[in-house]
């Protein structure tokens, strides 16, 4: 039996999950499939000795009212049902390098931001609000930034250089160090990435910092149960394995692996891109698209710790702690070298559901090349469909928790003493889990010298599929978030999609 849908999305990624609500409120027939056991792609969490811990998504920006990702998330009605925890706002993420025992602040709120950074650089105070509002005015310049408005990039701004910029910002290195701390969240090439990634990433966390409460999965969560409330339908053990055209080019339905077939007027894929191509034929497309995509580097990969610790032992810390093991290591943070890693990483705690003043869990990162685990790329390992990748692989991840182990303890002494179980992560596990090439974080490098290279229309040559997600222009909430309506927008028209956000902005 053949399923008809007005339209079809292949992965549940925050993209996919996002362009499927708009459309199913706008009355389309919409049908999501989902390859793996749990939807959501980087929002995925997973729950070890009852705890909950995030694989992707740590903290969220620009949540509080009257701010964008709240405007979006209020017109998906997903935004009042949303557990989240505020978190420190003179302090949201904390920057140290070496053995500078100082913890450098980046706070909530722009005055804020300039008035705590100032207490460590108090000549620099003019340059921090030159460094505020430049961010701001760059994010201004983005289409669907302020949710209405703005429809076409303008070109200067994507040229603009992070390195550059920051140079041109302050004299001062140490302070260039520190407002790049944060560059873990863009995997930070911060000598070749355009300056827009940095302050559209950065931006939305200075407007406002939360936590989400039981980990990203509740907005997967929230946005299946809206889709289900208009009707739509949600699969998941469902891997698409083929697309069928009709003799004129058109998508006419795909098949699953399990050889359930689904047809639809529209299709929108929101899986790796290259994975996409695969699925469409390399014959069908032009050479020069072809070449484009396929010459894109993978943003690096990552490798995990999850500690669950014993009760009443380390105080919780309500921000991320950023750690290079230089000045200098903030600039290409993800070149590191083997015999030092980790260089650098990033630390979240979650507090304890009945003593919040102490921690619970931790959860450390550090860059990871994919070329590290290369030797068991052709292992595969889900909850769904698990295989062990074998003694030598057990021996590589506890090595690489032993090195990690060391360098977290120089910043929180006996650290070891305090925990109870530990689990791990490498990039073959954001690779098998999530389906990015080489297991990436942020899907690809991006480069001020030429940004269009990485940016493709959400539109095809094929005239009923479109793209959305993370490999497809801007990373992060906001940015799939945005790229989503981008979407939906070249499919119902962008003056529909206007209409709705300012009708649901006038009557907020």
């Amino acid at each position: 039996m053949k399923k008809e849908y007005d339209i079809l999305v292949i992965g549940s990624g925050l993209g996919g999950l996002v362009s499927a609500l708009i459309l199913a409120k706008e009355g389309q027939k919409v049908c999501v499939l989902e390859k793996n056991n749990q939807y959501g792609g980087n929002l995925q969490t997973f729950s070890r000795d009852k705890l909950i811990f995030d694989t992707g998504v740590h903290y969220l920006g620009g949540l509080s009212k009257g701010q964008n990702l709240n405007q979006f998330f209020s017109y998906l009605e997903i935004m009042d049902d949303l557990e989240l925890q505020l978190m420190d706002e003179d302090g949201y993420d904390r920057i140290s390098f070496g053995e500078d025992e100082i913890e450098y602040p980046h706070a909530q709120g722009y005055q804020n931001f300039v008035e705590q950074l100032s207490k460590y650089f108090p000549e620099e105070k003019e340059n921090l609000e030159n460094y505020c509002e430049e961010i701001q005015y760059v994010c201004s310049q983005f289409p669907r930034y302020h949710v209405v408005g703005k429809d076409n990039y303008n070109e200067e701004i994507l040229h603009l250089n992070t390195k550059r910029f920051i140079e041109s910002v302050t004299q001062n290195k140490k302070l260039q160090s520190v407002l790049l701390g944060s560059n873990f969240l863009y995997a930070g090439d911060s000598e070749n990435v355009p300056f827009y990634v940095h302050a559209l990433t950065v931006n939305s966390y200075i407007q406002s910092a939360y936590k989400c409460v039981k980990g990203g999965s509740q907005i997967s969560k929230l946005l299946i149960r809206k889709l289900r409330e208009y009707g739509a339908e949600v699969h998941k053990h469902s891997e698409v394995s083929e697309f069928v055209f009709n003799e004129n080019n058109t998508l006419t339905s795909v098949k699953t692996k399990k050889g359930k077939e689904y047809a639809a007027k529209q299709f929108i894929s929101n899986i790796e891109i290259r994975s996409t191509i695969k699925l469409i034929g390399e014959e069908r497309l032009k050479k020069s698209f072809l070449n484009r995509v396929l010459s894109w580097k993978p943003v690096s990969s990552c490798f995990s710790i999850y500690l669950v610790l014993k009760p009443y032992y380390l105080p919780n810390f309500n921000y991320n702690r950023y750690h290079y093991s230089s000045e200098e290591q903030v600039w290409n943070a993800f070149q590191y070298r083997k015999e030092s890693w980790p260089e650098t990483f990033m630390l979240s705690s979650t507090p304890s559901k009945r003593y919040p003043e102490f921690a619970e869990s931790l959860t450390a990162i550090s860059y990871m090349d994919f070329d590290e685990v290369k030797e068991w790329e052709n292992t595969f390992n889900t909850v769904a469909d698990e295989h062990e990748r074998g003694d030598a692989y057990e021996r590589f991840k506890l090595e690489k928790t032993e090195k990690m182990l060391d360098a977290l303890e120089k910043k929180i002494p006996n650290l070891r003493h305090a925990i109870k179980t530990l689990y791990t992560s490498s990039p073959l596990s954001y690779r098998d889990y999530i389906g990015n090439c080489e297991g990436n974080m942020y899907g690809y490098m991006k480069s001020s010298e030429n940004p269009l290279k990485t940016m493709v229309s959400p539109r095809t040559k094929i005239d009923n599929l479109f793209l959305t997600g993370q490999s497809v222009n801007m990373h992060g909430i906001l940015g799939v978030t945005i790229g989503a309506f981008n979407t939906c927008a070249e499919i119902i028209g962008k003056e529909t999609i206007d209409m709705r956000l300012t009708q649901m902005i006038n009557k907020n």
